[in-house]
C-alpha cells in the first residue's frame, strides 16, 4: 500500500514560489520512491520585506499552525526564512517549539520545520564552515541574515544582496541570472553556496549549473526545507536534480 503524506506550508500571502518549488521537488521524488504527497497552505499577510511587516506577519503563524493542524497534516513548513531571522538569533528553535505545541493542543500533533532552521541545519549537514550567499533582500536585512547564520557557527565570506523590496518581484526574479551572480563572487575558499537564502526567490532550475560552475554544493532555503521535512517524516531525503543535499549522500 502506498504511503501518503500531507505537507502543510505556512506561507507569506505574497509568496508564489514555496508552493511551486517544494511540490516540484517532491513530485520528482515520486518518480523514484513510492511515497505520495499532497500540499496544503495557510497564509500570513506580507507584501514588503521590511522588519516591521515581517514581525507583524510572524504573529500570524500560530493561527496558521492551528488551521493546518485542522487538516491533520503530517509536517508543517514555515516558509519565510527572513521573518524568523529578523526576530533574533536562535528564534527558529522557539518558533518550531511553539507552533508544534499549537498543533498538539489542537489534537493534530505534527513536527514543525522552519526554512531558517532548515538552512542552518543543512549547512552543518554539508560540513560547511565558510559559505557564499545570495539573497534578494535589502542590504540591512541581508546583513541580519548573515549575522544569524554566523551566530550558528558558519562564516559568510562572500555575499550578494539583490535589494528587491517587493516580495512579489522577488518571486519574479529570473533564476537564470543566478549563475552569473555566483560567478561574480570568489567561491574558491567556500565549502558551499547558498544560492537562494529565501524561499520566495526561484532557484531550483539552476542548482545543478551552479554546482558544476563552482564545484561546490549549492543549497537553497527551499531545498533545505524539503530535506528537513523528509527527515521529519522519517523518509529518505533524496530528490533527483535538486543538488548535493538531496542527492542521497546525506
Amino acid at each position: 500500500m502506498t504511503s501518503r503524506y500531507r505537507i502543510g506550508q505556512i506561507v507569506p500571502s505574497s509568496n508564489t514560489t514555496m508552493e511551486t518549488e517544494i511540490p516540484a521537488m517532491l513530485r520528482l521524488r515520486e518518480q523514484i520512491r513510492p511515497e505520495r504527497f499532497t500540499f496544503h497552505s495557510a497564509r500570513m499577510r506580507m507584501k514588503h520585506v521590511t522588519k516591521e511587516e515581517l514581525a507583524a506577519m510572524d504573529a500570524e503563524s500560530d493561527r496558521c499552525a492551528l488551521e493546518l493542524s485542522d487538516a491533520r497534516v503530517d509536517v508543517l513548513g514555515y516558509a519565510c526564512l527572513v521573518a524568523i531571522m529578523a526576530m533574533g538569533t536562535g528564534y527558529h528553535r522557539e518558533s518550531e517549539a511553539r507552533l508544534g505545541q499549537r498543533t498538539r493542543e489542537n489534537g493534530g500533533a505534527a513536527p514543525v520545520v522552519t526554512s531558517a532552521g532548515a538552512l542552518v541545519d543543512a549547512l552543518k549537514i554539508l560540513g560547511a564552515r565558510r559559505i557564499a550567499l545570495v539573497a534578494p533582500y535589502m542590504v540591512p536585512l541581508t546583513r541580519l541574515v548573515i549575522g544569524y547564520i554566523e551566530s550558528e557557527g558558519v562564516q559568510v565570506t562572500q555575499w550578494r544582496a539583490l535589494e528587491i523590496p517587493d516580495n512579489l518581484e522577488v518571486g519574479r526574479h529570473d533564476p537564470g541570472r543566478l549563475p552569473d551572480i555566483v560567478a561574480s563572487m570568489d567561491t574558491s575558499d567556500v565549502d558551499a553556496v547558498v544560492l537562494s537564502a529565501c524561499v520566495q526567490m526561484p532557484s531550483l532550475p539552476v542548482i545543478a549549473r551552479v554546482e558544476a560552475l563552482t564545484g561546490k554544493p549549492a543549497v537553497t532555503a527551499a531545498v533545505a526545507t524539503t530535506y528537513a521535512m523528509l527527515k521529519a517524516l522519517d523518509l529518505e531525503p533524496i530528490v533527483p536534480g535538486a543538488g548535493a543535499l538531496l542527492s542521497g549522500r546525506y
